[in-house]
Formats: C-alpha cells, structure tokens, sequence
C-alpha cells in the first residue's frame, strides 16, 4: 500500500512539474513535486528520533528553563543547544492544539495519531527554509552551460539534486530528524558568501552552531575564509596576502557578531551558573567512539579489522574467551567499550587525528585562495575529515558534506565524479536507519530514482568530457547491489544469522568507508592541485 502511494505520489509530481516547467515555474514546481512525497511519507516508519523530539517538546513547554538541561526522566535528555531548545519550545505552543498530551514530560514513547500528523507536519513545514536557501544557491551557480533543454541546464540539476535529496528524505521525513531546515541555514550561509555578503553568511552560520554544535565540523573553513578574504581586504597580483590591508574594523564586526548570538543563546543559562552542565549534555564523550550502527568512516575500518582479528583470534584459541570485552561495539549499544586486540581510541586521539585531517585544508585555503568555490571545498573537506575521524561519529552527519558537495557538483567533471561516488555510498550507508519490511521496497526505489537521475543528469552536463567513472570506480559502485541482495535476502536464511548478527552492519559500514574513503582522498587531490586564483582584487 505504502509503494503505491509512493508510485501515485512520483506521477503527481511529474504531472505537476510539466505543468509548471511549461509556465516556466519549474523551481516551484520541483518544490512542490518533493512536498507532495513528504506527505505520502507521514504513515511510514519513525525512529526512536521521533520520541527525543517528542520528548524534548514537553520539557521546554512544561518546565522551567533553569530545568532544561538536568531534566531526566526520560533517557533521551536534551543535548543540543539552546536555539534548538528555543525552537522546540516555539514548536510546543503549536503542538497544544494537536494533543496536549504529547507535552506532559511523564507521558513516555507517547504516539497518538495528532502526536504523528503534528511532528511530521513540523518538518514539512520548516523544510520551507531549506527549499529558499535551494533557490538562493542557484543564483550563485556558475555551472557548465549544456543544451537548451531546462532540464539540461546546472540550476535545474541542482535544485533537484537538493531539493529531492535522497538521504534528508529518508532521514527527516521517515526516520524523523530536522536535517532540513538547519541544512538549509548552512546553505543559506554559503550563498550569501559566494555574493560577497559575509556578515550575514556569518551571523548565519553563528546562529546555526546555537541551533546544532554538530555544524563545529565546519566552523574551521568558516574563520578562515572570512579571516582571509573579508578581514583582509586585497590580494597581491600572485594571490598572495597583502598585509597592509588588514581591516580591524571588519574584525572586530565579526567577533560583535560571534558574541552577540553566543550571548543570546548561551547567556540565561551562564546567569543560572549552568553552562558546566549544558556542556556536559553537548558533549557526551562517554557515549563510545562509534555510534550503534558504525558510521562508514576510519574507526569503521580499525574496529572491523579488530572485530575480524578478535573473531580469528578465538577460533584459533590464541585469545582467552572469558577476556574478550562482553559489549561488543556490535551490540547495537551506545556505550564505552575497549577494543580487543588493536589498541583503544581515545576522545584526544581522534581530536588530533581531526586535526591533522583538517589541517591540509586550511593551509589551502591560506595560502592558495580560490575564491568562494576554494572555501566551498574547504568546508567540505572539513565536514569529511571529521567525519571519517571524529568521535561518536552519527552516520548521518554524512549529509554535511553530501549537501555542499551538490554545488560543487554541477560545475566540474572532477567534482561530479566525486560527488556521485560520495553520494551514492554515503546515501546506501543510511540504509540501515530503515529496517523495517514495509520501508524496504520504499528506500531502494527512492535511492535508485535519485542515484539514476544523478549520473544521467551529471553525465547528460558533461557528456562532451571525458567519462564520470573509470572502471574500478564503477565496479566499485555495481557492488553495492549484490551487498544489498546478500545482506537483506540472503544473510537473513542462513545459519550465520544466529552467531554472527552484526555481519551485515559490518559489510554495509565497511564497504561503504572504502567509497567515502576515497572520495575524501580524490577531493583532497583536486583542492591542493588546483592553481591560486592569482588575480588582484577588492573583496
């Protein structure tokens, strides 16, 4: 029933797509089409996210703000930061009139039907300013001109690359999260940088880290660029700093900015001598190096190598049984645990591993300026590195690098490549957030929709380049259909099922880190080989 309402749901939104592009309304229209498969998407599936938000409703609404950051009846206390919490508070004043018990704090795992209309409508909702930062975006587009056809052209590529974006899909809409409208403060960020407005892609982005800390990631690209190319107000005709032209002025307008938002957020909780604990709640680092399902980054690859040596390790009798760690990172338990033969990852260690991930990115961004496109690629490094280093790592932070990546994609053949080889494996890696047999024909048809349109559409641009994909790169891409036959038809009827259960989790994290993996090396080569923009001017 539910691929029925899907398929009726893809023909509507065709049907009004040509109706629009033939009005010349096509933006709208793709808008549209996308908000129309939302809604068909409500009865699906949701996750345990969905009772976080749940709960974090009823506390903002019934409790007092000194109570906000210590309330913990239920497990999932609240752990973002106060815009978020403000949000959610905003949020409640409309949910009362839907059901005024899903904001009762006692009221656990509540689901009522006005609950489920109430919560996935919010996200449809605030998607509205995801899908205006998708149209500020295309202005700033300097894509590939190819073909008459609309559908042809880079702003039409990219709006449906964002706008029916597979993986803030499955995540916002059947999971449940609000991706959506904070991927579109990011977006909105990076635009009103690409047209030179940078205190207010700034104050952005400040507003975006009080919304969600995850965005940190990121922040490195955001201060140097706007160091490099606001506070310092011209070049050298090498592309080089000209010192002298440092303004205190536009420094000190940033730091006002940083302040005055982090003073707004953060300042009624540093009055109720909190912050230690709001701190304490943003960064849990006793929640273990991976989440439950592993994210498909390093530490994916170290504790699959450790598992398959302990595993080995056992059979062969060289380790004692009664000595192997008991809560396996497999488990599917968010919790500390030590690794049984290699040796165990500290917080600090993956900080510095970060660190020097990041770093190369930085000194590019310095020291060889290209321009917005350079920072563009600057934070999406960024985003990679500390996804394929950081600590805790959610499998769904994959999007922060997937969404940037999308601009990039519709201007180089270079940069499509990769966007597609990091889409592709980092959209299939979020298969696991949906396990249920109802969701199984609906994300498979959904990625497949997405993935075909991206390469043909990709390939359609720049057809008259050389080819996206060598053979490894496709033969690498093919493999992620016999990974999905083995994993979810075959694995379950056999009798691995039983002693092994993690295997599955383990192919698809494994298997999709090699793709993410390389994806992250081939961006780094194009950033530190591509030339300076050695051209002096205002900026």
């Amino acid at each position: 029933m539910r691929m029925k309402l899907v398929g009726v749901g893809g023909a509507t939104a065709m049907a009004a797509l040509r109706v629009a592009t033939g009005a010349g309304n096509w933006f709208s229209a793709l808008a549209l089409g996308v908000t129309l498969l939302k809604c068909l998407l409500i009865p699906t599936y949701h996750s345990t996210d969905f009772e976080v938000h749940r709960n974090w409703l009823a506390i903002t609404h019934s409790l007092p703000i000194s109570q906000w950051y210590y309330e913990a009846t239920s497990e999932w206390t609240l752990d973002y930061p106060p815009f978020f919490a403000w949000f959610e508070y905003a949020l409640s004043h409309v949910a009362k009139y839907f059901d005024q018990e899903m904001l009762n704090v006692h009221n656990l795992n509540y689901s009522s039907s006005r609950t489920l209309l109430f919560q996935r409508f919010s996200v449809i909702f605030t998607d509205a300013l995801f899908v205006y930062a998708v149209y500020e975006c295309c202005k700033c587009i300097e894509g590939k001109k190819a073909g008459k056809e609309l559908t042809e052209k880079p702003k039409f590529i990219l709006s449906a690359l964002l706008l029916w974006n597979f993986g803030l899909l499955i995540v916002d809409h059947i999971h449940f999260q609000y991706n959506g409208f904070l991927s579109g403060l990011m977006l909105l960020s990076i635009a009103r940088l690409f047209q030179k407005r940078h205190m207010e892609g700034a104050f952005l982005f400040a507003v975006l880290l009080h919304f969600k800390h995850i965005y940190l990631y990121v922040a490195p690209a955001y201060g140097i660029y706007l160091l490099r190319s606001y506070c310092f107000t011209a070049n050298k005709p090498d592309g080089s700093i000209r010192w002298n032209s440092f303004s205190f002025v536009r420094l000190i307008s940033l730091g006002l900015i940083v302040f005055l938002v982090s003073a707004l957020s953060l300042g009624p909780f540093l009055a109720l001598n909190q912050l230690p604990q709001v701190f304490s709640r943003l960064f849990p680092f006793k929640r273990g190096l991976c989440h439950a399902y592993w994210a498909p980054n390093f530490w994916a690859l170290y504790s699959a190598l450790d598992k398959v040596l302990s595993v080995i390790g056992l059979e062969l009798k060289l380790l004692d049984p009664n000595k192997v760690p008991k809560a396996s990172m497999t488990s599917g338990l968010v919790q500390q645990f030590q690794h049984t033969v290699l040796p165990s990852v500290t917080p600090l260690a993956t900080l510095i591993c970060t660190l020097i991930a990041i770093l190369p990115s930085i000194f590019c961004l310095w020291f060889k300026p290209q321009g917005p496109r350079g920072f563009l690629r600057c934070l999406i490094l960024c985003a990679l590195s500390s996804f394929m280093f950081g600590w805790h790592v959610h499998e769904k932070a994959i999007l922060l690098a997937v969404l940037p990546m999308s601009l990039l994609s519709v201007g180089k053949a270079g940069d499509a490549s990769i966007f597609l080889i990091l889409t592709t494996t980092g959209h299939y890696s979020l298969f696991p957030l949906l396990f249920t047999a109802p969701e199984l024909p609906i994300k498979i048809l959904l990625m497949l929709l997405f993935t075909i349109y991206s390469i043909s559409s990709l390939k359609t641009l720049f057809r008259k380049e050389k080819p996206l994909f060598n053979w490894m790169e496709t033969f690498y891409l093919l493999g992620l259909g016999p990974l999905e036959v083995f994993c979810e038809f075959v694995f379950p009827f056999t009798s691995w099922k039983l002693k092994y259960p993690f295997i599955p989790l383990l192919l698809t994290s494994v298997y999709c880190a090699v793709g993410i993996t390389y994806a992250w090396f081939k961006l780094y080569v194009s950033a530190l080989s591509d030339p300076p923009v050695g051209k002096t001017k205002k900026q």
